[in-house]
């Protein structure tokens, strides 16, 4: 099966058939550099991560840009409130995003242009459409013409009419058409940041900074365009104007692909509303696993809930993936047999090929995530039935253990998910945040499981058995062995009693 992606231009699933193979060009907006960035805004680096991995997987070689928008009013904000300059700004905050980008080990992308880096073909691309007819300057500032490119609306499917309604065009208005976009805007004063320009000192409109950036990276046509669903109009809709309104006329995209909005509570995130949680306030609480289980665990065209019981829900699948998995490591390292492939190994090894192809079925068509999801949790039921921690070790069930750790080891990269060895440390950390939603120290468990040790040693077995049972009230699991008391938050009790 071949990869069927949905275009956000047609409205509908077609077969991915990039313009050059095995050559990809894929483009996607980045962050406008000025502040941490929310937990919304990485809704599309971790799904792009997916699909450019994925790709490559399949044989394609992409080239993947990314880009910081360094010139921004709200940059010229931020450097006024704080007394320093717009550059500075920029470099703090494009420093914060990659020690988040980091953190979620996504990979990195092939070349993170910024705008400040583009200004001449910025400038060039405004030149070809004052050429073309399709742009115009008054006194310093340069508009699109909307007017003059008959294909205007194609991709938000909106009308320019039906734009028109309800829009007041004031007298005094440089613009022709009240929905013309400025491409270059002078400076308002000579301490304001301003670039040279044919048309003056001033700084590039926000469109047509990727619609530039994408020429001079890419070329004028390129395979996949990304973005979040909130800059399909106008952002991409006035891309195309402006990248197929130049000289050479060439298709400026040929699968347009946007994902969805983070919601809290059905509300969009946004600071009006004060419901923004920034990634770095997110990481300093959870494991990055958790996020980017959230993201990948919903479809990336769907609206994803970021509420309490979607982190909750998370932690929940994750403990399951990861304990499994952590009895799978504890199986293939004991030395007390070796491996050897049996009938029972093998009927496992079969059926985990098996969920292998059903996966990649479902990143073919159009990036299913949620049904790849299941297909985990398959794998999990199955080794938890075959390989359930009581059961004696078997040569058979070590090697069941080494292809169930090979499975998930060979979708890490991909998913940019399980890429730890440690997976009793994950569940460790899983049991700091659980134990903080319980309100909970750890000292306290410390305490009475020392406690419960000298009891034993006393032989105070009633007092030892009354430890035990808080232990248990607190939702704490303890496992005795010769090198002493190991304890672990019961996770299937806290998720059953949260549910």
């Amino acid at each position: 099966m071949s990869l069927h992606i949905y275009n956000t231009l047609s409205r509908k699933l077609e077969e991915f058939k990039p313009l050059n193979p095995p050559q990809v060009k894929m483009y996607c907006c980045g962050p406008t550099v000025y502040d941490f960035l929310h937990v919304g805004n990485f809704r599309g680096a971790v799904f792009y991560n997916l699909l450019r991995n994925h790709l490559e997987n399949s044989g394609y070689q992409v080239t993947y840009v990314y880009n910081f928008t360094d010139i921004d009013d709200k940059i010229l904000k931020r450097a006024a409130d704080e007394n320093t300059t717009p550059n500075e700004i920029a470099e703090k905050y494009i420093s914060e995003f990659r020690k988040d980008f980091d953190a979620l080990k996504l990979r990195p992308h092939s070349i993170n242009p910024r705008v400040t880096e583009s200004l001449d073909t910025i400038v060039e691309v405004i030149q070809d459409l004052i050429n073309n007819g399709t742009a115009y300057e008054a006194n310093g500032e340069v508009f699109y013409s909307i007017s003059d490119f008959k294909d205007y609306g194609k991709l938000s499917q909106r009308k320019p009419d039906e734009l028109l309604e309800g829009t007041r065009k004031e007298v005094d208005s440089k613009k022709k058409n009240p929905l013309d976009f400025t491409l270059w805007k002078p400076a308002k004063n000579k301490d304001e940041q301003a670039f040279d320009s044919p048309w003056g000192p001033g700084r590039p409109g926000w469109h047509i900074e990727c619609t530039a950036m994408i020429k001079k990276h890419l070329g004028s046509s390129i395979d996949i365009h990304g973005g979040g669903l909130d800059l399909l109009f106008p952002h991409h809709e006035n891309e195309i104007a402006q990248a197929e309104g130049c000289a050479h006329g060439d298709e400026y995209v040929k699968y347009w692909v946007h994902n969805n909005m983070f919601t809290f509570s059905g509300s969009k995130m946004s600071k009006s509303l004060g419901n923004i949680k920034t990634m770095r306030s997110f990481l300093d609480d959870y494991p990055a696993e958790i996020f980017k289980f959230i993201i990948l665990g919903s479809h990336y065209r769907s609206e994803a809930e970021f509420t309490d019981s979607a982190i909750q829900k998370a932690m929940e699948g994750l403990s399951r993936i990861y304990s499994a998995l952590a009895q799978a490591k504890k199986n293939a390292e004991n030395d007390s047999v070796d491996a050897k492939l049996e009938d029972q190994a093998e009927n496992f090894e079969k059926y985990i090929d098996e969920r292998k192809n059903e996966i990649l079925k479902h990143l073919d068509n159009d990036f299913a995530t949620p049904k790849v999801f299941s297909a985990f949790f398959d794998v999990v039921r199955k080794f938890n039935t075959v390989a359930p921690a009581n059961k004696k070790l078997s040569p058979a069930l070590k090697e069941i253990s080494f292809i169930m750790l090979e499975f998930f080891e060979s979708l890490s990269e991909t998913f940019a998910l399980f890429q730890t060895k440690n997976f009793e440390g994950f569940l460790k950390k899983l049991d700091q945040v659980l134990l903080k939603k319980m309100n909970l120290e750890a000292s306290k468990v410390e305490d009475l499981i020392l406690k419960r040790s000298e009891a034993k040693a006393a032989k105070d077995y009633k007092a030892a058995d009354q430890h035990r049972d808080e232990l248990v009230a607190m939702m704490i699991s303890i496992k005795d062995s010769p090198e002493g008391t190991s304890w672990e938050v019961n996770k299937a009790e806290f998720f059953k009693d949260s549910n």
